[in-house]
């Protein structure tokens, strides 16, 4: 990942905000922000296997699965995070659009 410089921290309601339109990704780590590398092609071959595997299970399950592109909210640690696979069963987070806060399972693909 890249560091963003950022002259003072920035407000997770900030990041948010801009992380909608920003046409890369970007973690936030206790008001930094990181630019998110590209991954390499076993990376995400791994990663859509994974979610082939997961997804008929969780079909008559109430929870869903999302693939990298929806972050993880870490409320101890001040961090919003990307994971690789990010499953929530929690009706909490139903009506958060842009992050999930319960999540069940989430995978990470070194």
């Amino acid at each position: 990942m890249i560091h963003a410089h950022s002259p003072s921290p920035v407000t997770p309601d900030d990041y948010l905000e801009a992380e909608k339109d920003s046409p890369i990704k970007h973690e936030y780590i206790n008001g930094s922000i990181y630019a998110m590398a590209g991954a390499s092609d076993a990376h995400v071959t791994i990663c859509a296997n994974l979610t082939a595997l997961l997804r008929p299970h969780l079909r008559s399950q109430p929870c869903r699965l999302y693939p990298s592109d929806m972050k993880v909210k870490i409320v101890s640690r001040n961090c919003y995070y990307y994971p690789d696979l990010l499953i929530t069963c929690d009706s909490r987070d139903q009506n958060s659009m842009y992050f999930k806060a319960y999540p069940k399972i989430i995978i990470e693909v070194l």
